[in-house]
This record gives C-alpha cells, sequence and structure tokens, in this order.
C-alpha cells in the first residue's frame, strides 16, 4: 500500500492529467491494479477499513458474562469496580483461554455504550445552586477537616464560599443568610442534592422535606428543585465550583487562627473572582451578576435567624444538654426550663423569656464548658468544696488572688475561704481587670475584707473644698442671710451649756 503523499499525487497527475496509460505506471512500479485503481479513486490514502467485525471464537460465549459483571459493578463504589484485568483473570477462571487483549477491547466496547451522554443547559437569570465540600485546614496549629458551603449562580458563574466547622441545620441555614447578603438578593429558584439537611425522607419522586429547610424556604419565599438521587451532574454548575474552591482556595493548607479568619480570607476571593470573564461571555462575572439581581427575590425586611432551638431543663449539676455537650448555666437556674438557642458560633441559654447565659459552641462530643462564675454562689455556701470544684479547675486568676485567698484563711479562722469566695463573687458585675486593681489597692492598705475590696470599685468622688460662685446668677446678689443666733441652740438642749 503507497502511503507516501508525494508518490500518490504524482502518480494521480501522471494517469488524471498527463495521461499516461495504467499498463504503464503497473510496469514501471510493479504494484497491483486494485492498488493503482484505489489510488485513482481517493485523493488521499484511505487507511485500512475492515468490512465486518471478526468473529470472537473464544470470547463470544463469555461476552454476557463480561456484561454482568459490569452491570454489578453499577451499584459499587466506583473504586471497587472491576478492572478489564480483574475481569479477564475471573473470565480464566471460568475457562477462558483467550488473552488478556481481547477482554480489554471487549470491556472498553462495552462500557462506551453504557456511558451517559448530557445536553448542555442554557441557565437563566437569578437560580442558584447549592453544595457543601470538604477541605483539610490548620487551624491554630491543628489540621483539621471543615466543610465549607458553596452557592453558585449558573447565569452569571459568580458564587460564595464560607468555612463551617460541619454540615448541619445551622450551618446549613447560616450559609443561606451569609450568601443572600453576599449576592444582595434571594434567587428565586435553587437547586439542591438530596442532602439530610433538607430532605428527611425520598418516596419515589416524592421527597418529604424537613422543618428546617420549610422554615428557611418561607422565610426567603424561593423556589426548590431537588435533583434525581445519584444524580449530581444536574447541578453540575456548583459541583465544578466545589472542585474550583478546594483547588484554588484551600492549595497549599490554610493555616489560620480561627475560621473567622479563613472566613474573611474566602470572602475576598469570592470578590476578587467576579473580576473574571469566562469563555464564550459577553462580559465579566460582575457585570452578569448584576443581570442576576435583577431577577432576585428582595431581602426579607427582618433577618433569618439561623438558629436551632428547643426546650430543656437544668440538671441538678446546672448543666443543659445541646448536641451531645454540656453547657452550664448560673446555679440558680437549675431543675428550671430551659431554652436553647443552638448558633454557628454560640450557644445561647434562655429563661422566663431572657438571656441567661451565652457560651462558645463546642463542636467535639460529649464535651462540659463551665463558667466558674454560675457556681460561686452554690461554693459561697459549701465552701468545703471549692479547691474540689470541677468547673473552677483550670481557672487561672492574677498572684494576688492567690496572696488574699491565703491572708483571710490565715486572719478569719474558718471563714477565710468564705470570704474569698465572697470576693470572687464581685466578677458577676465587674470585669477581671477592674477586680485585680481593687484587690491590689486592699492588700496595699491592709483593708481584705469583701466589702472592703467592693469600696475600690467604684470611683471616688472629689472632697476638694469648692466656693460657690454667683456668676450667671444675678438675682442671688440682693439676697442677705442673717448670722445665725447661737442662743437658739442652747433653748434647744434645755440651757445646758
Amino acid at each position: 500500500m503507497y502511503r507516501n503523499m508525494n508518490d500518490w499525487a504524482e502518480i494521480r497527475r501522471r494517469v488524471l492529467v498527463d495521461g499516461v496509460s495504467r499498463r504503464q505506471i503497473l510496469r514501471e512500479t510493479g504494484m497491483h491494479r486494485l492498488t493503482l485503481k484505489k489510488i485513482l479513486e481517493h485523493s488521499e490514502p484511505p487507511g485500512y477499513r475492515q468490512q465486518q467485525p471478526r468473529p470472537q471464537k473464544k470470547l463470544g460465549a463469555f461476552i454476557e458474562r463480561i456484561k454482568q459483571i459490569l452491570k454489578d459493578d453499577q451499584a459499587l463504589p466506583r473504586k471497587q469496580r472491576h478492572t478489564a484485568k480483574r475481569i479477564w483473570e475471573r473470565l480464566q477462571e471460568d475457562g477462558f483461554t483467550g488473552g488478556y487483549t481481547v477482554v480489554k477491547d471487549a470491556v472498553r466496547e462495552l462500557t462506551q455504550k453504557t456511558q451517559e451522554v448530557f445536553v448542555p443547559l442554557q441557565h437563566r437569570p437569578g437560580e442558584a445552586q447549592v453544595d457543601f465540600g470538604y477541605a483539610l485546614v490548620k487551624v491554630n496549629g491543628q489540621l483539621r477537616k471543615v466543610a465549607f458551603f458553596v452557592m453558585a449562580l449558573p447565569y452569571s458563574d459568580a458564587f460564595f464560599v464560607r468555612a463551617f466547622e460541619r454540615e448541619c441545620t445551622e450551618t446549613f441555614w447560616e450559609g443561606h443568610v451569609q450568601a443572600f447578603e453576599f449576592f444582595k438578593g434571594v434567587p428565586h429558584r435553587i437547586t439542591y442534592d438530596n442532602t439530610k439537611v433538607a430532605v428527611s425522607k425520598i418516596s419515589g419522586k416524592e421527597r418529604q422535606l424537613t422543618h428546617g429547610f420549610l422554615q428557611l424556604k418561607s422565610h426567603y419565599l424561593f423556589a426548590h428543585h431537588f435533583c434525581r438521587v445519584a444524580r449530581g451532574n444536574e447541578k453540575g454548575v456548583v459541583e465544578g465550583l466545589v472542585k474550583f474552591t478546594r483547588s484554588n482556595f484551600f492549595v497549599p493548607v490554610p493555616q489560620v487562627r480561627e475560621l473567622a479568619e479563613l472566613n474573611d480570607y474566602l470572602f475576598q476571593r469570592c470578590k476578587e473572582d467576579q473580576g473574571r470573564r469566562l469563555r464564550g461571555q459577553p462580559g465579566s462575572k460582575a457585570e452578569l451578576l448584576l443581570v442576576d439581581q435583577k431577577a432576585f427575590l428582595p431581602l426579607p425586611t427582618t433577618p433569618f435567624e439561623s438558629c436551632r432551638k428547643f426546650s430543656t431543663t437544668a440538671s441538678s449539676l446546672s448543666l443543659v444538654r445541646f448536641d451531645g455537650n454540656d453547657y452550664s448555666v448560673p446555679v440558680r437556674w437549675a431543675h428550671h426550663p430551659i431554652v436553647v438557642k443552638g448558633y454557628c458560633d454560640q450557644v445561647v441559654l434562655c429563661a422566663d423569656g431572657s438571656e441567661v447565659t451565652c457560651h462558645a459552641r463546642i463542636w467535639d462530643d460529649e464535651q462540659v464548658c463551665f463558667d466558674p462564675l454560675h457556681y460561686l454562689a452554690l461554693l459561697e455556701t459549701k465552701p468545703g468544696a471549692f479547691d474540689h470544684a470541677r468547673p473552677l479547675m483550670g481557672w487561672t486568676l492574677p498572684e494576688c488572688f492567690a496572696l488574699l485567698r491565703r491572708r483571710l484563711e490565715s486572719e478569719r479562722d474558718g471563714d477565710g475561704t468564705r470570704e474569698y469566695i465572697k470576693v470572687l463573687r464581685l466578677l458577676e458585675k465587674h470585669s477581671l481587670p477592674q477586680l485585680r486593681r481593687a484587690v491590689e489597692q486592699a492588700l496595699a492598705v491592709g483593708a481584705i475584707t469583701r466589702d472592703a475590696v467592693a469600696q475600690f470599685l467604684y470611683p471616688r468622688e472629689d472632697w476638694s473644698a469648692t466656693l460657690f460662685s454667683l456668676d450667671g446668677h444675678p438675682h442671688l446678689r440682693h439676697v442677705r442671710v442673717a448670722a445665725p443666733n447661737l442662743a437658739a441652740y442652747t433653748e434647744l438642749v434645755g440651757g445646758v451649756v
């Protein structure tokens, strides 16, 4: 077969243009007449073309077996599916005597036939897609896995990213609240996967939505759309942006002091990304975002409170359990009903319609968060438990407090610890720096009781002598005050001098 284009073109020119006979070309080149016929019929070598597929005598009886293996693999994780080599090994166990290559070609052909083909979609302005991703972050020197919320606008390709400790109802809510404020509006339609935060049960095409998701939807009034099960490609824009975020914002691994610092970084990157222009788009993301915003729903006048609420009762240890962890309340609220408000960053405990206390939220499991001040009132009645009180373990106070306690216990037999606890209870109304200065002043003058220390916590009035001035009071200049008659005092005391 001639494949040299120079020879191919020259033979065609000589025969078709110069009129050289085919017989002469065959004598000069020694080629077969069918080869010359093909050269004259084609402007370039057509290559080898198989007319019919080769019969697979050895593999033919095993084709159905291969199809069944590939079908069964669809229900398994991708990383645990059969390779062509593994299928060949299993066929050998069943008596197949052919080579690996013929099996590999058959697997490739069958796999290509089952691969799904997608339709390019046109996204309308004002729509959004939401998903969560996960990445490693070094927070305060500790490497840990965090979840990050992504809301993408397919029309403009603008997106918002915020990191959280994990994916749950509160972070799902807070991600939406922050995203809506970032985009300055509410998308009229949002697409989700079938996350348990939003969908509690799936029955065919019907979905039973969670109460938390319905609360969010009722407040912002957007329409929702859920992908088919295991069809994440239906929200392919946000799926791609989750990968983009992980590859561009979390590589190398961010090193931050706290998540708030990471979220400031992510916020800035989302803003900067709006300056990009995607291939085939008429303008930058920021320009297309303006079109998105015109199709948005307005933000509600009242903000959505993204906290999970429930009622419980404080235990005999003055602890309230929320999300598997315990938080302390002042001992006077032990055995009382408590309303818990769980936010992403804090846990607020309320009673009788007002806030009782607030703690930073714990994201580990089975932990306890104590506030030492909550237990001082109880310890005042049980001073013997002071040194063994678990809520006070690890509570570090300035050195002057230890000195104060030693002096109180040496000067007040059996009552020094109780008096020291009374001093500590001043922290219920005053800050630690204020009380530290008061204690230092009290120690300097030797007045170390609770009442004495308290005197140094209040501002002293200026007792310096002042003169009354008539400036601005001209009408008082004519007032005359007579000198007092001291004899009247003698009469009051019965004439006794």
